[in-house]
């Protein structure tokens, strides 16, 4: 009988931990997008950083996050204990974050603010500057980095704790868990590559000898030289555009009738997400604007 009962046992966790690992991966897809945009900004957070305190300087942030994700995370399991119905506004107003900082993000790329230009000259002035407070710089950059981070931090936690309302506290505990020590692990790890990838290649290009493994090696190094403003650029166009596909389809899925009609164009349907992302995040930029004006006005 004992044996039977602790087979039985085994059983249960077996197919529980099954039941995570495909919650865990289905909520990592959906968290895809934040992802994208939480690479691209924490890689550019860092620029401007003696080469030598890059690495100190992601751990910080990387720190910064974790702390951030012991908040968010019990946070996100009181909701969906004591207010679940909590979990799809939350979600739609996330989704609308997302659609706005995408449309910001554009907006700002295609009429340049002379205010952020002169802020980016400024910050560039006191770098150049000999008595440059090198300190205080490093800790704004990461008070900045981790105050993004708390915001998309939120945005994976909120997202994945929608694919896991339905299911046991345990399970939503250790998806969230699995989700949150991941991500963090992935997007830092990551950013500390990315921003290191310029060293790496200048060590490389610095190998001495004639053989041909050698050379090919010096080549590699140039090449991960040359390509890391390009990756950057890159980062920031995929993680804008993941940013209105899974901010509109967080939108249109919370209205039932759009999401309904969505899903009979399966093949489409990434499309009129996008579409979704844009016209919301449109909407929400020119309300933001609005308000702006009122306020300065008042």
């Amino acid at each position: 009988m004992a044996t039977s009962n602790l087979l039985a046992l085994i059983d249960d966790i077996t197919t529980m931990l099954d039941d995570v690992s495909v919650m865990s991966q289905l909520a990592a897809k959906k968290t895809a997008g934040v992802l994208g945009d939480d690479l691209a900004l924490n890689a550019q957070q860092v620029a401007g950083i003696a080469a030598n305190r890059e690495l100190p300087v992601v751990w910080a942030v990387a720190r910064g996050s974790f702390i951030n994700k012991l908040i968010l995370v019990p946070a996100a399991l009181l909701i969906s204990a004591f207010l679940p119905w909590l979990i799809t506004p939350l979600l739609m107003l996330g989704g609308a974050y997302l659609c706005f900082e995408g449309f910001e993000k554009v907006w700002h790329k295609l009429r340049p603010s002379t205010t952020s230009d002169a802020h980016e000259q400024a910050l560039h002035k006191a770098m150049q500057a000999p008595q440059t407070d090198w300190v205080a710089l490093e800790k704004d950059k990461i008070k900045g980095a981790v105050r993004t981070d708390f915001i998309l931090s939120a945005e994976i936690i909120v997202i994945a704790l929608g694919v896991v309302a339905e299911a046991a506290l345990t399970q939503r505990i250790l998806v969230l868990s699995s989700i949150a020590v991941l991500m963090t692990i992935g997007v830092y790890g990551l950013v500390a590559l990315i921003v290191k990838m310029d060293d790496i290649g200048l060590w490389l290009m610095q190998r001495n000898g004639q053989a041909w493994h050698t050379q090919a090696i010096r080549k590699l190094g140039w090449s991960m030289v040359q390509i890391v403003p390009y990756l950057m650029r890159a980062l920031s166009v995929l993680g804008t555009a993941a940013m209105f596909l899974v901010g509109g389809g967080i939108i249109a899925h919370g209205i039932h009738p759009l999401h309904a009609w969505i899903a009979q164009f399966p093949a489409w349907g990434w499309l009129f997400n996008a579409a979704v992302g844009v016209l919301t995040g449109a909407v929400c930029f020119v309300v933001i604007c609005i308000a702006i004006i009122f306020i300065r006005k008042d």
